[in-house]
């Protein structure tokens, strides 16, 4: 038998999570979804309140010079 995942007593020969991983993960399911959740949120947060501030800017501090002056035919 070759070396590998079929060593492993989490999957079985069809490459799916056996009844051992699926026990082994359980306890951190919800800490885990809770997490993933949290750091979407802060991305979307960050990301939304970026768009908010950028979206705000009307750039009336901004000097725009004259059109340049046409060049004298010689």
């Amino acid at each position: 038998m070759p070396a590998g995942i079929f060593n492993s007593t989490y999957y079985g020969k069809d490459y799916r999570a056996g009844a051992a991983l699926l026990r082994a993960r359980r306890p951190y399911l919800v800490k885990n979804a809770v997490t993933g959740l949290a750091l979407c949120g802060i991305t979307v947060g960050v990301y939304a309140y970026t768009l908010r501030a950028v979206g705000q800017e009307d750039f009336s501090d901004v000097q725009v010079p004259d059109t340049p002056a046409e060049p004298k035919k010689q």
